[in-house]
């Protein structure tokens, strides 16, 4: 993908470039027992062209059924998080970890050398809506881990918070569990907002890394209304004045260091908004 500017796109901030990637043509399948879409390339779903963006490789928006869920499996040399929309989610791993999931909570494994792990739906009433997110990590063979956080809808309403950022970011701390956000050992940070009707959110892209002139950025608005695989309905922002994104749907983004990404909601429904920043 080109990160040519576009004004059409980005009045606000013409330097910064936008591209759109709409809920209709995330990969996906419904399964019966999961509902799934797939921003990037994963299982049966194979697009070249979105393989992984940065240091990020999987942002899958899952709805499992109630008594469902996945099995135990493996995973090494990735960093996984699950942000909980809605319902209840069960992780239990093979350091120990046995813990029910709920709105607000955020959850990370850094797999590092490897871990098994399950989860599941085990309400037998009500789906759980999350997302599942890998990054790559920038060391291998690291002792895995374990971290939970949670964030109130106060604390997300109309502010961009911070819930996932690399260890030795401002405000990270390694602990099982804690305040501020979830440490990672990736360079991606997650943000994320429950923005009101007619409230507005920015992000400052940072630094680029050496070398580079630009950082990344990924901007996915939750799919909170209910499962839909056409065209993108719900909840709607506007990106740096310009790009109109409705829920399912988001945008990859290129900026200089000091340039925005400015999300405003010009629905008259709350939003629900992943920002991502990455080198």
């Amino acid at each position: 993908m080109s990160s040519t500017a576009s004004t059409a796109l980005s009045p606000l901030y013409p330097n910064v470039k936008l591209v759109p990637r709409p809920n209709t043509e995330r990969g996906g399948a419904d399964h019966g027992w999961l509902k799934t879409f797939h921003t990037f390339s994963f299982a049966g779903y194979w697009d070249p062209r979105y393989m992984s963006f940065g240091n990020l490789r999987v942002i899958n928006e899952d709805r499992v059924e109630p008594t469902e869920g996945f099995g135990t499996h493996g995973h090494r040399e990735m960093e996984i998080f699950s942000y909980v929309v809605s319902g209840e989610l069960e992780h239990k791993d093979s350091m120990g970890n046995l813990e029910i999931l709920k709105r607000g909570d955020i959850q990370l494994t850094s797999a590092g050398t490897g871990i098994r792990h399950s989860e599941y739906n085990r309400n037998n009433k009500s789906v759980v809506h999350f997302l599942q997110i890998w990054a790559e990590p920038h060391t291998r063979g690291l002792k895995p881990k374990y971290f939970t956080r949670h964030f109130t809808d106060e604390e997300k309403t109309d502010k961009l918070v911070t819930v996932v950022a690399p260890i030795g970011s401002e405000d990270v701390n390694e602990e099982r569990e804690g305040s501020g956000p979830a440490p990672v050992q990736s360079n991606v940070t997650l943000k994320s907002t429950i923005l009101s009707p007619g409230k507005s959110v920015e992000h400052i892209f940072p630094v680029p890394a050496s070398g580079e002139t630009q950082r990344k950025g990924y901007v996915h608005v939750i799919q909170t209304s209910g499962y839909n695989t056409k065209a993108a309905k719900g909840s709607r922002v506007r990106v740096n004045g310009g790009l109109e994104l409705s829920e399912g749907d988001g945008a990859f983004a290129w900026g200089a260091a000091g340039e925005k990404l400015q999300i405003e909601n010009v629905e008259s429904t709350p939003a629900e908004v992943l920002v991502f920043d990455m080198e």
